[in-house]
């Protein structure tokens, strides 16, 4: 529409926005925004019409190593009018100007969208299948779980871009310490001290939310799990896991998670290289 104009989305805006979407049954963190615009401030576009915010689209990069496409929305009342083409392809168009050469865009789409995301050249990769649980308080301590703050961060940051496409420093800083949370890190014995894990829970709209669970095996992906349910006593507490993780559903089964949902990995570019099976929980669906 010649009456839509795209420009960067404003800090407060992009609260507004995760309003939005949590209309929509999505179930942002709290402070889910936090960390996204400390690590890309230039990665949201909003839609304007008549001096009014009707869109907006997140395209996170990750230093140009990684893009991610995420929150794309459009006011109900400006729907089916133009506001998402032109969002879309200015967005798309100014992904791509934002990473290196021949990089990888991801996104995790509806899957009633995945047909319109192959029209741009995006190929489905997987599902990331959301499973819903009850927060547990344990009968007897967790071992092998510590505070993730009693570890050096440049531990954690390790382990994490073993399991994320690019490191993510700037992202990951603040999404460890961001308020109503708890992040953990497994330290089984016999591993000199070298990192089993990490995790963080976090307070969303509904409940509490696991992301990411990243562990190098499924008794240190247990023990966060259970460390992180105990954070959440008594509250609903959602993980969303890649449905070829087969250990990672065989963890939610035992500790009764349920599916609810699911949306579909869907990628522009190779298919990133990273520790896919280290994979327990992923970060969040809804920005990246």
């Amino acid at each position: 529409m010649s009456n839509v104009t795209i420009r960067a989305l404003e800090r407060p805006e992009l609260d507004l926005v995760l309003d939005w979407a949590a209309k929509e049954n999505a179930n942002p963190g709290l402070h889910d925004a936090n960390s996204f615009w400390a690590a890309d401030p230039d990665g949201f576009l909003a839609a304007e019409r008549n001096g009014q915010l009707v869109g907006a689209l997140s395209l996170v990069s990750y230093d140009g190593r990684f893009g991610f496409v995420g929150l794309f929305i459009v006011r109900p009342d400006a729907r089916k009018q133009g506001v998402g083409r032109a969002l879309w392809q200015d967005g798309m168009k100014t992904m791509r100007s934002r990473l290196l050469a021949g990089m990888t865009i991801g996104l995790d789409g509806t899957l009633a969208m995945r047909a319109a995301y192959e029209k741009s050249g995006f190929v489905f990769h997987s599902r990331n299948i959301c499973f819903q649980g009850v927060g547990v308080k344990p009968l007897a301590p967790i071992a092998g779980v510590a505070p993730a703050a009693r570890v050096p961060f440049a531990s954690i940051l390790a382990l994490d871009s073993e399991h994320f496409p690019a490191p993510r420093p700037r992202f990951l800083t603040p999404w460890l310490r961001q308020p109503d949370s708890a992040a953990f890190a497994a330290t089984p014995r016999g591993t000199m001290g070298k990192l089993g894990g990490y995790a963080v829970v976090r307070k969303c709209r509904n409940g509490f939310k696991i992301g990411p669970l990243f562990a190098k095996d499924d008794a240190s992906a247990e023990a966060l799990l259970l460390s992180c349910s105990a954070h959440a006593a008594g509250q609903p507490l959602f993980i969303d896991v890649p449905e070829g993780n087969a250990p990672a559903l065989a963890l939610t089964a035992k500790h009764q998670f349920k599916e609810i949902s699911s949306c579909a990995r869907m990628y522009h570019g190779p298919v990133p290289v990273f520790n896919q099976p280290g994979v327990y929980g992923v970060t969040t669906s809804e920005l990246g």
